[in-house]
């Protein structure tokens, strides 16, 4: 992360024509949100004078204790290139504090740096690579998103048979001209389905990235009259979106899940790190998996995976070690899907992973063959557990996993669990399309 003073933040501003600065934070269930500021208020923000009112974010503070101050992280300046390039329009990435000067327990951004800080008291630094995946549908005449594509296109088909190359392409260099570095682009399997990877880096500066991310590829799907959407299964029938997370730890600069000695290339560190993931996937779901509509990814025949498995290359486990050169040794886990917070993502995985780490929890054994051409019988006999099959199984995991309650924390734990059981009861009462069709 680039370290800026006051002083550089100040100067940046003065001499790129910044006239708004937005002061931007993420809510409990993962969305961005933000307070837009002139740069004559610069200098308050920058002395952590800004108040919001908290009681109005899902997941945060009542009305009886509602004033919440943002604290602007200096290294995440960046400014909008879609924007007017007279009177520019900024950002800076905030932490939520409590009036008391002590960081507020329900912003999901402390509760990644909290994870990250017992990482780095046992002398980890825990690096992330994230797989981001989402649809490109087109609008109606009222500029509301629609689930249309006239497309066709498969796995890295090229234009003309893929119709989103050109936004792809302009998200992408919009990524890079504010900082983020992507190391590939191509479209997915479904239609109209895209996937960009970010460049492998400390976890905060990535999950801040997938913030990022998502703001502009929206942003820039808009001006090319598309929709995008990160919406886990838009379409019955085909691959839904995922958001692979590839991880490691490193320790003074070199990565320990690297051994040569072993047959596998892992070490007891690694092994010991997918045993803690294995331990702990079914608790973490909710959080990996929030929505309703995660579980119609979350199914045989689609790619995602369903089983608790994991595995040295083939890509139906949940958890994979993908092939790599000299000193690249990394952890794959394969069912988060886009729509999730990525903080809080983050930090399940990482303490999930420690806690293998800290108890030796060893991996059950590594399953090569294809999960998704398996019999039942077959998968039985390998004592294969599924993952949560709905969102409120997954929610009954949570409640059950104390370790992942505890890395949320009290209050973001039971904030969460209740908003989602409410999302959950909203689900069941409503009547779809589908019912109609079957029963009517």
């Amino acid at each position: 992360m680039k370290k800026n003073s006051k002083q550089d933040i100040l100067r940046l501003v003065e001499e790129e024509d910044v006239e708004f600065i937005r002061l931007q934070f993420t809510d409990m269930l993962g969305n961005l949100k933000n307070i837009a500021i002139t740069s004559s208020q610069l200098e308050r923000a920058l002395d952590n004078r800004c108040m919001f009112d908290g009681s109005a974010i899902e997941g945060f503070v009542g009305v009886e204790e509602s004033d919440l101050y943002l604290y602007p992280d200096l290294s995440t300046l960046a400014i909008f290139p879609w924007r007017p390039q007279q009177g520019k329009v900024a950002r800076l990435l905030c932490d939520v504090y409590r009036p008391n000067g002590m960081p507020f327990e329900g912003d999901s951004r402390y509760v990644l740096k909290r994870a990250i800080r017992k990482a780095e008291e046992m002398g980890y630094t825990f690096e992330v690579g994230p797989e981001c995946e989402f649809f490109l549908f087109h609008t109606d005449e009222n500029a509301l998103p629609t689930t249309i594509t006239h497309e066709k296109a498969g796995y890295f088909d090229v234009g003309p048979l893929d119709f989103g190359e050109n936004a792809r392409r302009d998200i992408v260099l919009t990524l890079e001209d504010m900082g983020l570095v992507v190391e590939a682009s191509h479209h997915e399997a479904a239609p109209a389905q895209h996937e960009i990877d970010l460049s492998y880096e400390e976890a905060l500066a990535a999950a801040d990235d997938l913030m990022t991310f998502k703001l502009a590829v929206r942003t820039i799907a808009k001006g090319h009259g598309l929709h995008a959407t990160f919406m886990p299964k838009p379409i019955v029938g085909v691959n839904g979106s995922g958001m692979h997370i590839n991880m490691s730890l490193s320790r003074n600069g070199v990565n320990i899940f690297q051994d040569d000695a072993d047959p596998r290339g892992l070490s007891r560190e690694a092994y010991y790190f997918i045993g803690g993931l294995m331990k702990h996937v079914k608790g973490m779901a909710a959080i990996t998996n929030p929505l309703v509509n995660s579980y119609k990814r979350l199914v045989p025949g689609y790619e995602a995976p369903t089983f608790i498995a994991w595995s040295e290359a083939n890509r139906s486990p949940l958890i994979r070690i993908p092939s790599h050169k000299e000193g690249g040794t990394r952890i794959e886990l394969r069912s988060p899907d886009a729509a999730a917070n990525p903080y809080l993502t983050l930090a399940v995985c990482l303490m999930a992973g420690l806690d293998g780490i800290e108890n030796q929890i060893e991996p059950p054994e590594c399953v090569n063959g294809n999960l998704f051409a398996m019999t039942k019988e077959e998968r039985e006999a390998l004592g294969l557990e599924r993952l949560p099959e709905n969102l409120l199984e997954a929610l009954e995991e949570l409640e059950k996993d104390e370790y992942i309650k505890n890395v949320l924390g009290s209050h973001v734990a039971e904030k969460y669990i209740a908003a989602k059981k409410e999302e959950w009861y909203q689900y069941c009462v409503q009547v779809s399309a589908w019912e109609i069709q079957k029963y009517l």
